[in-house]
């Protein structure tokens, strides 16, 4: 009797093969209802009916993830050896350019470990395993990030003041208080609010303004470890993006009701996102001894070019239409990084990092960059002013307490729409109490949950109540653990006495 042969299994197609390994993992629970096991996902008003429907862009295992990262490691190290072992931090183009990068290890460093946690409970408490896998990589991913960003400044920490202490100094530093209020924002929002904000606001806004031209301005300025984590991160900072994308299109898809929620998240994170990005808008004008982009430039590129003309059309198709108040920061682009600096110039005596007045050389490239606002608002009026003083002998710093926005935290400094020469001021009553809100976007953000913004920590309030290490500057600038040479101006500080030395150059006279 002859046998009947065999027909060989059919090989999986990619997209089965990933199923099976992922998906098929999941359960229904027999002994506690599905509400008891997955209490976070109803409460925001947001309607799941099918979370098979979610579609992971990038279809990677866990095995396959872990390998792809070790190996990026690998090169990344290598360059971190390298760079230790041959005194590259010398190498910089000036001692002056790690002020940017202090503000990058106590503002954003901290921020991919709290990503980091709250992805990892997103990995839990999601109902359906695809989003629940998702999670699970970008917490690796975050943990990573923030693992490599330490380990890439530390060598810089050797010889160079301000990055000693930069965890304490995230949680009590007046300025730090604006990144870590928007993640406290997002962290204290319910599971797909936090999606929306990390994964379009966090990762589409201010990771393409951050990683991309400033990793090349890294470059520029001779820092080669910075260089090469930031684009050993882009890989994973891509995936975060499509994966946002993905979690967007993915709720609108579910549920027409779910749209106008996902419609005022993106409304509201847009504008905190591009609050914080003034921060890295005066990085990129100001802070590099070598400016490659200007942040009108990379706004223009990675933000109206991108996200307006590329991501907001797709969008359009579910019926979200572009944010809330996005033209005034359309219009804000030409003088943002201008105030923000001015404030830094003002406050950085009680900072991390030092400042100083722009170049000759540097304030002609401003100029060209902003030829409708720098010269007219900025160079005659404030640097000028500031240059005589300095020349009589002088340096001055604002010795004062700023008055700050309840919402992003920033000091009071942007104008008013249409006229540069008006600081913006809105205000809101709530409880009997008085408000203060920097523009119409933070006004709309705390009248829409002011039982949540009037808990807000704001430093200014907080020294006022004596809760910040007495009521002295000294008093102060030790609770935030500074140490002699992290802050001040440039001329004349430790970091610039001490590059001055190496190099064999006269330093400048503290002004």
């Amino acid at each position: 009797m002859t046998a009947t042969p065999t027909r060989p299994a059919r090989k999986l197609s990619m997209k089965a093969r990933y199923s099976a390994l992922t998906r098929d993992l999941d359960w229904e629970p027999s002994y506690v209802s599905s509400e008891e096991m997955f209490p976070y996902t109803s409460f925001e008003g947001i309607k799941i009916h099918d979370w098979s429907k979610w579609e992971d862009p990038f279809r990677l295992t866990v095995d396959a993830y872990y390998k792809y990262q070790a190996e990026k490691d690998k090169r990344l190290y290598a360059v971190l050896d390298g760079f230790a072992q041959s005194q590259g931090h010398l190498s910089l183009s000036q001692a002056s350019y790690l002020n940017a990068m202090k503000i990058f290890l106590g503002g954003v460093t901290p921020l991919e470990y709290q990503a980091h946690r709250n992805f990892a409970f997103l990995s839990r408490h999601f109902n359906g395993p695809g989003p629940r896998f998702a999670a699970l990589c970008q917490s690796q991913d975050e943990i990573r990030h923030a693992q490599t960003e330490i380990h890439t400044l530390s060598n810089y920490n050797k010889y160079y003041s301000g990055m000693h202490s930069f965890l304490k100094q995230h949680d009590r530093v007046w300025y730090m208080s604006v990144p870590k209020s928007y993640f406290d924002d997002a962290l204290s929002a319910g599971p797909f609010e936090f999606l929306i904000a990390i994964g379009f606001s966090f990762e589409y806004l201010l990771t393409n303004l951050l990683f991309v031209p400033f990793m090349s301005g890294a470059s520029f300025n001779g820092d080669l470890p910075t260089m090469t984590f930031g684009f050993s991160a882009q890989s994973d900072e891509s995936r975060h993006m499509t994966l946002g994308l993905e979690a967007i299109k993915f709720l609108l898809e579910q549920d027409e009701d779910n749209v106008p929620i996902v419609q005022e998240w993106v409304d509201k994170w847009f504008w905190r996102g591009y609050r914080v990005a003034a921060i890295v808008a005066q990085m990129l004008d100001y802070m590099l001894p070598k400016p490659v982009m200007s942040w009108k430039e990379a706004f223009e590129l990675y933000f109206e070019k991108q996200m307006l003309e590329g991501l907001f059309p797709d969008l359009e198709y579910y019926g979200i239409k572009p944010p809330r108040h996005v033209q005034q920061a359309i219009d804000e682009k030409e003088a943002l990084s201008h105030f923000v600096y001015w404030v830094f110039y003002n406050f950085s005596f009680a900072a991390n990092f030092t400042t100083s007045i722009p170049s000759k050389e540097h304030q002609a490239w401003l100029a060209e960059n902003y030829p409708d606002t720098f010269v007219d608002y900025f160079q005659k009026p404030r640097w000028d002013k500031a240059q005589r003083i300095v020349d009589n002998g002088g340096r001055f710093f604002f010795m004062g307490l700023p008055q700050l926005c309840q919402v992003c935290q920033i000091p009071m400094t942007f104008p008013e729409p249409g006229d540069l020469n008006t600081i913006c001021q809105r205000t809101s009553d709530y409880n009997g109490e008085h408000f203060n809100m920097c523009s119409d976007g933070c006004k709309w953000i705390f009248d829409r949950e002011p039982e949540k913004y009037v808990q807000a920590w704001l430093p200014v309030h907080q020294i006022y109540q004596g809760n910040c290490g007495g009521p002295t500057v000294p008093d102060v600038l030790a609770w935030y653990g500074m140490q002699e040479g992290d802050g001040g101006e440039i001329a004349g500080s430790r970091d610039e006495v001490n590059w001055a030395a190496w190099h064999g150059t006269p330093a400048a006279k503290e002004a």
